[in-house]
């Protein structure tokens, strides 16, 4: 792992459909060569090719098993896929900036600039951001392939892909006014840093506490977590702040998934459907972790927006603090069901009332929609408000009224 470096302060696509635009992805010749995880294991495992027909005849028993999808547990899957198709979006446009280029993820052709300052928090940045990319990817693609099968309608975004995104070197230029979030001004709820370290409180307990930001700057103005052009690469202080600011929102991102996944199954009815969403939540708690322990690493400084003049603090996080300390990852111990039970460390919250809309209202508050339409917001709620209407144990043929 890379050592920080102290920054002085300064005062002043889905990526899964293969349309013809997404096509144009294939065609930008990599920046940089790595062999991903997956790719490794693809090749030491070709010799058990002779298991695909095997695994045809699983997936045809799958299908065959989940004939009852009904109304409630396709509207779980729904939302899990719109925002999985969410967080590909973003995820694809890191990746085009300071991700592996590469056939698993193509599109873009990297900043040097942003790469080599996301790496002073660790050199295989490029390589994380390249799997998660690939992760959130074949998410929505799995999702909506199985609501398909089983005759159910799919999310679909694509109406939605109006938003401009970053011009900076490296971005795929064909994706331009096609992108379904914003980058460029979020505001990031840091809190969740101080509720996995906090052994006293729960949300789900205690909904009214007021968990500490670990970042109070983060959570106030709009910052961006991009390039979003070639100027604003030119400050190496004004830089790293804004590669800082994109180490905070990858966990604040991924810890929301940490949390959604268990919520909506325990409305589950269909055991398919329970396996599906007990399967996908725990890829983003290992998400969540690896994130949240890149961005302790990042270097503390200060720094001022040149184009909207917001300022930004990062503090030093190797304190000897329980709240703040950067290596306490893993969950602290806390109340959960009953404050009368021992502590236990668990994911916080797992409350399943209102979690859809709950994630939602925490991404449009984030920013990261900032200039969608409002048929944008009216069909994303939608699909959250059937998802919090799904009922374990009422029949997976309706909604809850």
């Amino acid at each position: 792992m890379r050592t920080c470096i102290q920054q002085p302060a300064s005062g002043s696509n889905d990526g899964g459909n293969h349309s013809p635009d997404n096509n144009l992805e294939r065609d930008i010749k990599p920046r940089r060569r790595f062999i991903s995880r997956r790719l490794f294991l693809g090749r030491s495992l070709a010799i058990g090719a002779g298991t695909i027909g095997a695994g045809l005849v699983g997936t045809s028993r799958a299908a065959s098993e989940s004939r009852d999808l009904g109304a409630g547990d396709a509207a779980l899957l729904r939302f899990a896929a719109a925002l999985e198709i969410l967080e590909a979006d973003f995820w694809i446009q890191y990746n085009e900036l300071a991700g592996v280029q590469d056939s698993e993820v193509p599109g873009g052709s990297g900043n040097k600039a942003y790469t080599e300052a996301l790496e002073v928090l660790d050199e295989d940045m490029p390589i994380y951001i390249h799997d998660n990319t690939d992760d959130e990817i074949s998410h929505h693609q799995f999702l909506n392939a199985y609501l398909e099968a089983n005759g159910q309608a799919p999310a679909n975004l694509d109406p939605f892909r109006t938003l401009v995104g970053s011009r900076a070197t490296g971005v795929n230029e064909a994706l331009a006014g096609r992108r379904l979030t914003n980058l460029t001004q979020l505001t990031i709820d840091t809190s969740w840093w101080t509720r996995y370290r906090d052994d006293s409180h729960n949300p789900d307990l205690d909904p009214g506490f007021a968990f500490p930001q670990v970042v109070p700057t983060l959570g106030v103005n709009q910052h961006t977590a991009i390039p979003r052009n070639d100027a604003d690469t030119t400050d190496p202080n004004f830089l790293q702040a804004i590669a800082n600011t994109a180490a905070f929102h990858f966990p604040t991102i991924e810890q929301g998934g940490n949390s959604l996944y268990p919520s909506m199954a325990l409305r589950a009815t269909n055991q398919q459907v329970l396996r599906i969403l007990l399967s996908i939540g725990p890829t983003e708690t290992m998400h969540f972790q690896t994130w949240a322990d890149k961005a302790g690493n990042a270097p503390e400084l200060q720094a001022v927006d040149p184009m909207t003049g917001v300022f930004v603090e990062f503090p030093d996080l190797e304190k000897d603090d329980e709240l703040i300390n950067k290596s306490l990852i893993m969950p602290e111990p806390c109340p959960f069901l009953d404050k009368n039970l021992p502590a236990v460390s668990v994911i916080r919250p797992t409350n399943t009332q209102g979690a859809a809309m709950g994630a939602l209202k925490f991404l449009t508050g984030m920013g990261l929609f900032i200039g969608q339409s409002p048929a944008f917001f009216e069909y994303l709620s939608r699909l959250a408000q059937q998802a919090d209407r799904a009922r374990r144990g009422l029949g997976n043929d309706r909604l809850d009224d």
